[in-house]
């Protein structure tokens, strides 16, 4: 757990520099990579974009897409591709995300070059359905999370347009309502990806949920939270996460 305001001294870090398994939260990092390509000339925001029947995680997976199209072979505009992996958290839209940008080895080294050197992208959706001990070679300390959430407000990588788009679709995610969301006022305006992973024996490899909160006051607190190898109901991990969230949210406030 990491979060930061900016001149104001909180301190709510625990194993912040920890390397927990992030699940989907590297579509985040994901569609900023796109949108910067999209930036440099490498494609365009509406460029359609082949579905193919490789893209797909079979026998099953959570996407919407894939469930529209299960035999895949249709073109989807890269806008929609990235709002429903950002968003939605579609794995199928991630898979293809990968491959149109050279893989996991390309994220990293653009999150690298961001200053942000604690992450690590080496597999995509489908390996983490094949083999559930690869989830645990994708890491994200939640330091450097945090630290991604304030270049996104601070000294945002994209253009004006871009940087608005992409924190819309987070906003709009309606993925995690009972994590950071959870007991925050229904007025907090949220900027957020989670990540889950499944249960395997009574573990919870990963609950997590990294967020831009928007204060009564107009600041953006950036706080990561990501919760590993858990033995309590799925239910009770989003509890903690939405009082611990609360709490930091309740301090930032004062």
């Amino acid at each position: 757990m990491a979060c930061s305001l900016p001149k104001m001294r909180l301190d709510c870090n625990l194993r912040a520099e920890g390397r927990p398994p992030m699940q989907s939260v590297f579509k985040f990092p994901l569609v900023l990579a796109a949108l910067r390509r999209i930036e440099q000339g490498e494609f365009q925001l509406d460029q359609p974009i082949r579905f193919l029947p490789g893209d797909r995680i079979l026998p099953i997976t959570y996407s919407p897409l894939q469930d529209k199209y299960p035999n895949a072979n249709i073109e989807v505009p890269l806008r929609e591709l990235m709002r429903l992996a950002v968003s939605f958290s579609d794995n199928a839209a991630s898979e293809i995300l990968l491959r149109i940008l050279g893989g996991p080895v390309r994220v990293t080294a653009y999150l690298h070059s961001l200053g942000i050197r604690g992450f690590r992208l080496q597999d995509g959706e489908a390996t983490l359905h094949r083999d559930d001990r690869a989830q645990y070679r994708n890491w994200f300390e939640p330091r450097a999370a945090v630290k991604l959430l304030r270049l996104l407000h601070d000294r945002t990588p994209l253009n004006a347009e871009h940087t608005a788009l992409l924190q819309l679709w987070m906003t709009e995610s309606p993925t995690g309502l009972k994590r950071i969301k959870g007991l925050l006022p229904a007025t907090a305006i949220v900027t957020h990806k989670t990540g889950t992973s499944g249960v395997r024996q009574g573990v919870t490899a990963a609950t997590n949920d990294m967020a831009l909160i928007t204060l009564p006051n107009g600041k953006r607190l950036a706080l990561a939270i990501f919760v590993t190898d858990a033995k309590a109901a799925p239910e009770v991990i989003e509890s903690v996460i939405a009082r611990l969230a609360k709490a930091v949210y309740d301090e930032a406030g004062r």
